[in-house]
């Protein structure tokens, strides 16, 4: 038999030729996100990917905060980064950076630019700027202030450095090509004056560097082999080629882009995401109808169905956009196995079985998982009144309505056949209580075959139910309309994206269960405990997935 042919991704190809040809001798791979909100799913592929990427090449993966704007960052947006970042399984161990760590050696870096011709300070405003710049079908022109020599840029820079000089009066620039078609190389700005405290280096700088001019530096100094971005980057990768090059790194990182992870109908915007949260739309960045990693942490996704999620979309070059059912596929996958299968009553009505003994309590031995023997078996107390879902029961049912009607029977799941022999209402005609008799002969595994009935309905015990409450969540986006408003850019928001039902009733065996632990509500989904509204004596469940997809698997 031949070897197996294992297929890679453009990016593994090129790592093999890095490596054959020695450029490099190891792969050092990193996530280097901004802290000024909360990550996303897109930014699952980026972690996953880098991470998958040094571990498959026994290499090392680093977390790099690049924190180079004071004006947006924030010690919240750092910590649950770093959560996101562990909860996926990414390990950096050791490996943990903040790109202020190298504000020092930026500087230095900037000075070299400027005592070998490479970089000049700048008197023109923001706007003169762009207007210099040109357009994508003109070159621009240079700044009347490109020549100045080495030394009175040196003394100005040094201003910029000690205060003297006011926010957006100056700025240094690299000195490459006004001319260049690629109009980041268009003498771009590589630092700027802004008199504001940073969450790691306090008040030492009032200069900060820009990220194309710091990002490279980052990668070089940390020994990155491989600079894994996407590839809005692409035109940036000259820039970033100039800057190791210029400041004389060796050996050089290499940049690679990778086409985004586009989820359709879904808000991943920081702004909008932002927008959201200040006006109370949704319940801050982990609500569970957003895609933030820590939403869909709180929603009851797992590590292992976004990482399943993220092998199914691959890695290429090429945009496109995905269906949010193939995630929503990736977690009934994960959990459908590994999960237990219980019975919640989401809409309640009461059962009375008429001819079941009064005191009479008994405990039904309910496989937790049928297609997974290995989670064992549970106790289920069994009893005169129960719970059961309203639409398990009709006055008049329609044709092929196998559920509880007048006159018909039905087995209760896991336990006996019952038959429908009356039913209450309250002064609106609503159905309150209905009344069945059971035949003792027809419990569940007692091998009774005398007749059969087409419909099986879940319940849970009247008085040994738990009161729970239960969050209904659809896509918080007008699926019909799409995500943004053409007219003024603003959100098409789905007024029904979340439904609280707080009178629902769960089985007993919920004792001891805590924040995050997910299970399968018989016949209504998948539901996680909420972390953060959730108390033992008060359950909160959110639902994570219906039972039913609409995604098909490419044949």
């Amino acid at each position: 038999m031949g070897e197996e042919v294992v297929s890679k991704n453009f990016i593994e190809q090129e790592i093999d030729k890095d490596l054959a040809e020695g450029v490099y001798q190891n792969v050092c791979t990193r996530f280097p996100p901004e802290p000024n909100g909360y990550l996303h799913i897109g930014h699952a592929k980026s972690i996953l990917l880098n991470y998958g990427l040094a571990k498959k090449y026994n290499g090392t993966f680093h977390l790099r905060f690049d924190d180079t704007n004071p004006t947006k960052e924030d010690m919240e947006f750092v910590e649950s980064i770093k959560k996101d970042v562990e909860w996926l399984g990414a390990d950096f161990g050791d490996h943990l950076y903040y790109a202020s760590d190298y504000f020092d050696i930026m500087y230095e870096c900037a000075v070299k630019l400027i005592k070998k011709g490479k970089a000049y300070v700048c008197d023109l405003s923001p706007e003169e700027i762009r207007e210099y710049r040109g357009t994508l079908t003109e070159p621009g022109k240079n700044s009347p202030y490109r020549e100045r020599s080495v030394e009175e840029n040196l003394a100005l820079f040094e201003e910029m450095k000690n205060g003297r000089v006011e926010d957006g009066k100056r700025v240094l620039r690299a000195k490459i090509d006004m001319s260049s078609p690629n109009i980041n190389m268009r003498d771009p700005i590589i630092y700027r004056v802004a008199h504001m405290s940073h969450h790691n280096t306090g008040d030492k700088w009032c200069i900060y560097p820009m990220y194309d001019f710091a990002h490279p530096i980052e990668d070089a100094v940390e020994k990155i082999t491989h600079s894994i971005c996407t590839l809005e980057f692409e035109d940036h990768r000259p820039l970033y080629d100039w800057v190791v090059r210029e400041c004389e790194f060796d050996p050089a990182p290499r940049q690679i882009e990778f086409a985004k992870l586009y989820l359709t109908n879904v808000v991943t915007g920081k702004r909008y995401i932002k927008k959201l949260v200040q006006d109370g739309i949704v319940d801050g960045w982990d609500d569970p109808r957003l895609v933030s990693i820590a939403a869909l942490r709180r929603r009851g996704f797992t590590p292992e169905s976004i990482k399943m999620f993220v092998d199914m979309c691959g890695v290429s070059k090429s945009q496109s956009s995905v269906d949010y059912a193939m995630l929503e596929y990736c977690i009934r996958e994960d959990l459908k196995m590994k999960r237990p299968r219980m019975m919640a009553v989401l809409d309640p009505i009461k059962l009375v079985i008429d001819n079941y003994p009064e005191d009479q309590v008994e405990y039904l031995d309910v496989a937790n998982n049928l297609e997974n023997e290995d989670l064992g078996t549970r106790k289920v107390p069994f009893e005169r009144e129960l719970f059961i879902e309203r639409d398990d029961f009709m006055i008049e049912p329609p044709k092929k309505y196998f559920r509880l009607f007048p006159g018909n029977e039905v087995r209760l799941m896991h336990a006996y056949f019952v038959k429908c022999v009356g039913y209450e209402t309250d002064e609106q005609g609503n159905v309150t209580v209905v009344h069945v008799t059971y035949d003792p002969e027809t419990k569940a595994g007692t091998g009774f075959t005398g007749r059969k009935v087409k419909g099986t309905i879940h319940w849970v015990p009247a008085s040994h139910a738990q009161k729970a409450e239960v969050r209904l969540y659809e896509n918080l986006v007008d699926e019909e309309k799409g995500v943004y408003n053409k007219e003024d850019g603003s959100l098409n928001l789905n007024p029904n994206s979340l439904e609280i039902r707080r009178n629902c009733y769960v089985e007993p065996s919920f004792d001891g269960c805590g924040a995050y632990d997910s299970f399968q509500f018989v016949r209504n989904g998948y539901f996680c405990i909420d972390a953060k509204d959730s108390a033992p004596d008060a359950l909160v469940f959110n639902r994570i997935v219906s039972l039913k997809s609409s995604f098909k698997l490419p044949k």
